[in-house]
């Protein structure tokens, strides 16, 4: 017997500790359930990436158009293109994260 052991098993007054592992399953869609929402992930990565697109548009046509004259548009552009590619990024690596945690 380990002195952790001894140890615990002397302050406990001669009970010995059970200790059971806890059990740790592995994620499992509920039946019928895996595909519809499958579809449903699919449509949102899809909704993302048209965001993302058009976000990108948007910000190139706000630095088009204020290039002249116009900086205060110019620059609303150029500061929106970060935002846009860490908007996709973090649409990029959701399922890594999530899975990180479960």
């Amino acid at each position: 017997m380990s002195v952790v052991l001894q140890a615990v098993t002397g302050a406990l007054g001669g009970w010995t500790p059970v200790a059971a592992p806890v059990p740790n399953p592995p994620a499992q869609a509920p039946p019928g359930l895996a595909v519809p929402v499958d579809t449903i992930l699919g449509w949102g990565k899809w909704g993302v990436l048209v965001c993302g697109v058009a976000g990108l548009l948007i910000c190139a046509g706000k630095m088009t158009i204020g290039h002249r004259n116009r900086a205060a548009f110019a620059a609303d552009g150029a500061t929106g293109i970060p935002w846009v590619l860490a908007g996709l990024s973090l649409a990029a690596v959701a399922a890594a994260v999530v899975g990180v945690f479960l």
